[in-house]
C-alpha cells in the first residue's frame, strides 16, 4: 500500500467532497474571533503585503480583506479551492487587493508571480502545515516561508497538539503500541499520522506535541514567540467549533 503524499493531499482537497465543505465554510464562517484577535495583535499594518499559506477557498483570505487588509497574496495547490476563492472574492467585490496564485508551500521557486516581494507577515491558518506529510516536507514549507519574508515578519500557525486533552494522550498511547508492533496503517508517514474519511471527505493530518513545533520552528530560522490552544484565546461560536477540533496557535518571528 502506497504511503500518502502530496499528491494523495492534492487529490483529497479537489475533491467534490472536500470543496463543498471548505467553500462553504468560506461563505458562511469567516475569520474565528480568535484568529481574529490574533491577526490584528500581530500584523497591526493592514497596507502591510501579508502572504496566505494553504488558503483554500478563501476563508481566511477574503475575512483579513473584510477586515481592511489591502495587500494580500494568497496561494494553494488546490485548483479546485482556488477556483472557489477567486469566485468568493469577486462575490465580495474584492478588487485588486488579493492576488490568487497556486503554489506548492514546500517550494515557492516554482511559483513566478511572487517575484521577489518579501512580505511583511504569513499566515498558514486551519492546520494546513499539517496536512503536508513527511517532517521534512513541513520544514521546507516554513523554510520558504521564511525566506520569503522580510526581516522582523510575523508568522501565525495552527496546528493540532497530541497531548492536550485525557482523551488525546489516552489515543496516542494506544497508536504508540501500534507502532511498536509494526501494525499501524500502512499508509502513513511517521507517528502522529492520521488519515481519515467522513461526510467532507478524506483528510491527511499529522498532530504533533509542542516540542515538535518548537524544534521545527528554531531548525527553520523563525523565533517563537507565542503560542496558546484557541480556547485560550476566544471563545468560538457554535458553527466554528462544529467546523473545527480544538487547535493551538503559534506566532513566530523571522
Amino acid at each position: 500500500m502506497r504511503k500518502i503524499s502530496s499528491e494523495t493531499v492534492r487529490a483529497d482537497f479537489n475533491d467534490p467532497l472536500a470543496v463543498v465543505h471548505y467553500t462553504r465554510a468560506a461563505h458562511f464562517l469567516g475569520l474565528w474571533e480568535s484568529e481574529r484577535i490574533l491577526i490584528e495583535r500581530h500584523f497591526p499594518d493592514r497596507t502591510a503585503p501579508l502572504l496566505e499559506a494553504g488558503c483554500g477557498a478563501g476563508r481566511a483570505s477574503v475575512g483579513l480583506w473584510q477586515q481592511g487588509y489591502t495587500n494580500l497574496t494568497a496561494f494553494d495547490f488546490a485548483e479546485e479551492l482556488l477556483d472557489q476563492a477567486r469566485s468568493l472574492a469577486a462575490n465580495r467585490g474584492v478588487k485588486n487587493e488579493i492576488t490568487f496564485l497556486s503554489a506548492d508551500a514546500t517550494d515557492l521557486t516554482k511559483c513566478h508571480p511572487l517575484g521577489d516581494t518579501l512580505f511583511s507577515g504569513a499566515l498558514f491558518l486551519f492546520n494546513g502545515l499539517m496536512q503536508i506529510p513527511g517532517r521534512a516536507n513541513r520544514q521546507m514549507a516554513l523554510r520558504e516561508l521564511h525566506r520569503v519574508c522580510a526581516s522582523g515578519a510575523p508568522l501565525l500557525v495552527t496546528t493540532h497538539d497530541r497531548d492536550y486533552s485525557p482523551v488525546e494522550r489516552a489515543m496516542w498511547r494506544l497508536e504508540t503500541l501500534r507502532w511498536e508492533r509494526g501494525d499501524q496503517d500502512p499508509r502513513l508517514v511517521e507517528f502522529g499520522d492520521r488519515y481519515f474519511a467522513d461526510e467532507h471527505g478524506r483528510t491527511f493530518m499529522h498532530l504533533p506535541d509542542r516540542a515538535e513545533i518548537l524544534a521545527d520552528l528554531a531548525a527553520t530560522g523563525w523565533t517563537h514567540e507565542f503560542d496558546a490552544m484557541r480556547a485560550e484565546i476566544a471563545r468560538e461560536s457554535d458553527a466554528v467549533r462544529d467546523f473545527s477540533d480544538e487547535c493551538r496557535f503559534w506566532v513566530a518571528r523571522k
